[in-house]
């Protein structure tokens, strides 16, 4: 068990030495990962929106549509933000600490189609809701 823990001292002292920034760049990392939490608050706040507009309209029909499909999407994407930012928070400060990290592009890719697909979702779920004349929220 020491020799372990000793072992894993040197090689984190060998990576202190290979990157003279590697204080900068967990401060980064760490800025990265809290923003990537403040856009899973966002999202998951958006699908509660989403669903609570529904109240605001007098229903027409028995089952009033489903926005609040939209809206648990949105909840649990945001959900799933939270999941893999955390995870990709650790594997991005075990790649500092080996001085060995390359961006990926997946995530950038992964997070861009999901906001894709569900700005698509609201703005079919807009213009697809018909207006109630009855409704207390009416654009002007």
């Amino acid at each position: 068990m020491g020799l372990l823990f000793k072992a894993k001292n040197v090689d984190i002292e060998k990576a202190k030495l290979r990157n003279p920034s590697r204080v900068r760049d967990h401060l980064a990392n760490e800025r990265t990962y809290l923003a990537w939490m403040r856009s899973a608050i966002a999202l998951m706040g958006f699908g509660v929106v989403i669903v609570r507009l529904r109240h605001f309209q007098v229903p027409l029909i028995p089952h009033p549509g489903a926005g609040w499909k939209l809206g648990l999407t949105f909840s649990l994407v945001g959900l799933l933000t939270v999941l893999l930012s955390t995870q990709h928070y650790f594997a991005v400060r075990d790649n500092i600490d080996e001085d060995t990290y390359e961006p990926p592009d997946r995530w950038v890719i992964l997070f861009s189609l999901s906001m894709l697909i569900l700005g698509a979702g609201v703005i079919y779920f807009v213009f697809s809701v018909p207006l109630d004349p009855m409704s207390p929220v009416i654009p002007e």
